[in-house]
């Protein structure tokens, strides 16, 4: 049978979302620790969509195959049992053997959240991103605009990605301001890797005013990584939903509000 669960997790005190050999502070590593014990057999998960080291995760869809009989709130409650506190499965259902977290996915979604103000906060770190100089979110706005559509995106993958296109299609990119919190909220076919990262760094650099809005075309049509300034760090990405087809009904992910500290004003 196979299973779909919902996922979300503080991703501050992980090194990723994606099992490796010799780190075990990872999502997926604890994830499959957790569903075997209540499978009492191996399992395997798939994501929706990896991230990376300090990214959390809201609306994290999952999927593994398995012939333990239980019911939904088993693979729930217990999985939760074994799991630490920073990550929790949401809700379970079975699913049809086409379904794949991946594969089927038609989009996904993520969310940046800076706190714009010249004193750092002591609180909240982890999961925002500070950035001292004052933001026009008028001028971030501004050069948004170019990034919406399909694109060529190698300036705004990291250097090591491994996708074989760097193409992809931006359907939705918003910024949105709540007293000193500036929110970025892009939706998109798929993403490269560090693509929303870079994306926010270049828009940080035009709303500091260092850069102006016209750059971020230049950017993109460079197709240069080079040509595509800093990368914004991890701390104040989420990782927000997954699309897939009606067909499979797969629930909304639970918090539509922003997940994250509320706004300071």
């Amino acid at each position: 049978m196979r299973i779909a669960l919902g996922i979300e997790y503080d991703g501050s005190q992980f090194h990723g979302w994606q099992r490796q050999k010799h780190e075990t502070q990872t999502v997926q590593e604890k994830l499959e620790g957790a569903l075997s014990f209540v499978a009492n057999h191996s399992v395997s998960v798939v994501c929706g969509g990896r991230t990376d080291t300090g990214v959390h995760g809201v609306g994290q869809v999952v999927h593994f195959d398995s012939d333990a009989i239980r019911d939904e709130k088993a693979w729930v409650f217990g999985g939760n049992a074994k799991l630490p506190d920073t990550i929790a499965i949401k809700w379970a259902k079975p699913v049809p053997d086409d379904f794949h977290a991946r594969f089927t996915a038609q989009a996904r979604s993520y969310r940046y959240a800076i706190y714009n103000h010249p004193v750092r906060p002591a609180i909240g770190m982890t999961h925002l991103t500070w950035n001292f100089r004052p933001l026009s979110i008028e001028l971030m706005q501004q050069g948004a605009q170019c990034l919406v559509g399909e694109h060529d995106f190698s300036s705004f993958r990291a250097i090591g990605c491994q996708s074989k296109s760097p193409v992809r299609e931006v359907t939705d990119l918003a910024l949105t301001q709540y007293g000193r919190l500036i929110v970025m909220d892009i939706k998109a076919n798929a993403f490269l890797q560090h693509m929303v990262r870079n994306i926010a760094g270049v828009l940080m650099a035009v709303g500091a005013e260092k850069m102006p809005p016209e750059w971020v075309a230049d950017v993109l049509s460079h197709r240069d990584r080079t040509k595509g300034g800093v990368t914004a760090p991890p701390y104040g990405l989420y990782f927000m939903k997954v699309w897939y087809p009606e067909q499979y009904q797969i629930p909304e992910p639970e918090q539509n509000a922003p997940f994250m500290p509320l706004p300071l004003s």
